[in-house]
């Protein structure tokens, strides 16, 4: 068997079946991140939003609760990672 029939079989099968498919999925997943976020995601992230926005303000309660309790928690916090 030569070289070319070799190469040339395992070419054409690669053309006709596997690019077709991965061209396909290549754009459809384009079209996807064109598309942007469907409802469901939209509600999901402001939901995750909110959930940070209250987290960040309860570190921040519990900070100015260590600050007024115990003074010096940030510089004691800062040494135990040196």
């Amino acid at each position: 068997m030569s070289m070319a029939v070799f190469l040339f079989v395992p070419t054409i099968i690669f053309m006709s079946v596997v690019a077709p498919i991965w061209l396909l999925l290549h754009y459809r997943s384009k079209n996807r991140a064109v598309k942007g976020l469907d409802e469901g995601d939209k509600r999901e992230l402001e939901s995750l939003l909110m959930q940070a926005d209250k987290l960040t303000d309860r570190v921040q309660a519990l900070e100015k609760i260590l600050d007024v309790e115990s003074p010096d928690w940030r510089s004691r916090d800062n040494d135990e990672y040196r």
